[in-house]
């Protein structure tokens, strides 16, 4: 019984076939500063996400759809992260990204509500994207996971990127 359940466990598991770099950085202390404004607010955010779905049907590669603001704490750790040496190259390799902005939560929602999400209960809310399908690979529970980037680790955030990479 104990490795039928050691078996199922492992089928649940999303694959790691791209696990993240590991990084040098054991904290967000040593992200340089000030931390990036990664959301344009005058974008025409679904031009933009129309854009990294051809570039990463054409590279395949996956879709990062980033929900969030300038305003938010936890969404300019995670794009301070994101843009490491340490990791950059990595996420280049195997994702489009694409930042939303959602100004206070008063714009382009309808882009969250695509993939199954009308209002995220937190930003950053992360879509990982299969651009010939235009579906997201994470399940709607765990858009909202890097909402309390602060309390995690830079290597944490990176992890939580490699989940769905190929």
């Amino acid at each position: 019984m104990r490795f039928f359940l050691a078996a199922a466990a492992l089928v649940a598991a999303p694959a790691m076939a791209a696990p993240a770099p590991r990084l040098p950085e054991a904290s967000f202390a040593a992200l340089p500063q000030p931390l990036p404004l990664p959301y344009d607010e005058a974008a025409d955010a679904h031009k933009d996400v129309a854009a990294a779905i051809a570039r990463a049907k054409k590279a395949h590669k996956l879709v990062l759809v980033d929900l969030g603001g300038n305003w938010c704490a936890d969404c300019r750790i995670l794009a301070g992260t994101m843009a490491l040496p340490s990791l950059n190259p990595w996420l280049k390799k195997h994702y489009e990204l694409v930042t939303v902005d959602v100004g206070r939560y008063t714009k382009n929602l309808d882009i969250g509500a695509t993939y199954g999400v009308t209002r995220p209960k937190g930003v950053p809310a992360l879509f990982v994207v299969d651009p010939r399908t235009n579906k997201p690979l994470n399940p709607t529970s765990s858009v909202t996971a890097l909402a309390d980037a602060r309390s995690m680790t830079p290597q944490a955030l990176a992890d939580w990127l490699a989940q769905w990479t190929k």
